[in-house]
Parts: structure tokens; sequence; C-alpha cells
């Protein structure tokens, strides 16, 4: 359980005044080195990619498809996570480079670019776990703290978290689809209508490239294709699976915080970065597993600069994890395994109704 001290409106005004010299700093170095690590990071993506895709036409052997599967798997977690997540935040707007134009990129996966601009840098980002405002509280489908309204269905969420973990990629593309608005009646069949179109044209695609381009394509080679096919399918389910754990650790450990609908009311830059502080979670652990997460290892630090270039995170997660101290707030940090550790404890606790509160 969090035991954060409560604010005066000066320590409020103070405590954003500090992390906002942070950001203008911050803001202030990015140049050269900045846009070379991001094309870095598309290189190696597309090396990974094609590497992967060429080892898998060489068939069931096993090193090779292990390998072949292990590296596609590796380039679409690159590409979704530290590429076309940071990217279309806008991170990298400052190089106007239409190749890292955040407004226009679209990432290798089933949701459309425009539903996650929309439901993910707007929606979640403006209201982050504010319970009825933030649709990533739990997707829909998911109960994961005592104040979310408890539902019969709930009963069966560990059913459901393991399905959407293994589909990731379709529960982030159908969130903004708003399913759940039009069986109630909220919205028209006609709204959703043109979104459901959209959706499908980029499933489509997806499934065209993953599942019927590249193994036809090793027919002619003499190649397996059925083997070509498993490899991707195998890939994408890495990504997925990897995706859903670094998200889920991000949002709702033990310590994560949800907030109601109130604190938007008169809410200051300072209430909303002590928001964003307090409904986030980091990871710990060494370089190369910040970049597989997108740097979404330092949730917090992303939560409070959603549009800086995610690779200063660890620095700057020194001076917010010091400011945090000083105001007597947590700063919620701990390794993969135990962070997920206790996102499953709050997916076994809260399928049914309020019991005990999630102890530390």
């Amino acid at each position: 359980m969090r035991i954060d001290r409560d604010l005066s409106a000066a320590e409020l005004q103070a405590f954003g005044a500090e992390l906002d010299a942070l950001r203008q700093r911050t803001q202030a170095e990015l140049g050269e080195q900045d846009a070379r690590y991001i094309r870095r990071i598309r290189a190696v993506t597309r090396g990974c990619a094609w590497s992967g895709r060429a080892l898998l036409l060489f068939g069931w052997f096993p090193p090779t498809w292990l390998l072949g599967t292990v590296l596609l798997g590796l380039a679409k977690i690159l590409e979704n996570m530290e590429l076309a997540h940071n990217v279309m935040h806008g991170q990298y707007d400052w190089m106007n480079d239409p190749e890292f134009a955040g407004r226009s990129y679209d990432w290798d996966i089933a949701g459309p670019g425009d539903f996650w601009r929309h439901t993910h840098n707007h929606i979640h980002h403006t209201y982050t776990n504010v319970l009825g405002m933030d649709d990533d509280v739990g997707y829909g489908l998911v109960r994961l703290f005592p104040e979310q309204r408890w539902k019969p269905f709930y009963r069966w969420q560990p059913l459901w978290v393991t399905i959407q973990a293994v589909l990731f990629q379709y529960s982030i593309g159908i969130q903004h689809l708003r399913l759940d608005k039009l069986y109630k009646g909220k919205i028209s069949k006609e709204e959703v209508r043109p979104l459901l179109q959209q959706f499908k044209a980029k499933l489509l695609r997806q499934w065209a490239k993953d599942y019927l381009f590249f193994p036809l394509l090793a027919l002619p080679l003499g190649a397996n294709g059925l083997a070509v096919l498993a490899g991707n399918i195998a890939a994408n389910l890495l990504r997925n699976l990897w995706t859903f754990s670094i998200i889920f650790c991000g949002h709702f450990t033990a310590q994560a915080a949800v907030f109601p609908r109130e604190v938007l009311q008169g809410e200051t830059r300072g209430h909303w970065y002590l928001r964003q502080l307090r409904g986030s979670s980091n990871l710990q652990g060494g370089r190369l597993f910040h970049i597989l997460t997108g740097n979404l290892s330092h949730q917090i630090e992303h939560h409070l600069f959603p549009d800086l270039p995610a690779r200063r995170y660890a620095a700057m997660a020194v001076e917010v994890r010091e400011i945090a101290a000083r105001y007597g707030q947590t700063y919620n940090s701990g390794r993969l395994s135990a962070q997920f550790a206790t996102v499953l404890r709050r997916i076994w606790i809260y399928r049914l109704p309020n019991r005990e509160p999630l102890a530390d």
C-alpha cells in the first residue's frame, strides 16, 4: 500500500515547477545524438526482421527455425516498443523527418496508428488512471483495483487476461472501436462502421504480409511455407506476450493508484504530474532490457514526459526519484518478476467482490 504525503498548494506548485524545469533542460539538449539513436534502432529492427525471415526459409531445421523466429520476434518487439510507440508520441517530430513523424507513422501491428494516437496518446495520457475516463484501466475486461465496480464476468478474468495477452495486438486495435458503447446503445452502428472498415483494412494487410505473402514466397524458392507461417505466428506471439507484460507492469502493480473523476476538477500542472507519478510503475534492468521495453520500463518518466525521446528517461529518472523523495512521494520501481507477480495477484484477488486491500 502506498503511503504518500499530501502536498499543499504551494508544494504542488513547486513540485510541478521542478519537473517542468527538468523537462525544459532535457528538451534543450535534444540533437544529433538522439537522431542517430532512433535511426540506428530502425536499422537494427530492419536487420533483425530480414535476417529472421531469411533463416525461416531454411525450414524446420531447429537451429535456423528457432533463431529465425527469435530474430523476427525481436524485430517486432523493437518496432512496436522502441520505434513505433515512441515515434507516434511525437518524440522525434523536432527532426522534421517524414519517416519519424508522429502524426503519420503506422506500426507493424493490427491496430491502425490513428486509433492508437487517440486512445493512448490523447485519452490515456490525459486521464491516466482516472476511473471512467481512462479505458486502459483494465481495458474493459479486467478488474484490477477495488475502486472498480464489480461485475459477474470478472470471476473469469484470469481466462480473459490470458486470451488478451496472446492476442494483445488485436486488443489494442479493437479498443478504439468502443464496442461496449455500441452494445449499450450509446453510439450507433453508423458511427462504428467507418472505424471497423479501417480496422479490417489494416488487419487484412497485416495478415496478408505475415500469413500469406512470406509463406507463399517460400514456395518458388523451394522452402517450406508452413515453417515460414509457423515462424511468423510464433514471432507475433512473442511480441504480444512481451508487450502485454511490460504494459501491465507499468500500470497495474501493487502500488499503482487509481483516481475518481473529481481529481480533474481544477487540476493544476502539479496535480497532473502527481497523478502520473502515483499511477505508474517502473521496472529495473540493464540497458538492453530498457531498449526492448521501449524504455517503458521507465513508465513514470514516460507518463511525466510522453513527448520527450524515451532514451532520455534513464538519466531523467535519477532526478525524478530525488524530487519524489523530497516531496514524500513513493517512487514505485522493482524487478520485472516482482512487479509482474503483484499484477497477477491483482488479477486473482479482484476477480471477486471486494475483500481485503492489496498489501505490499
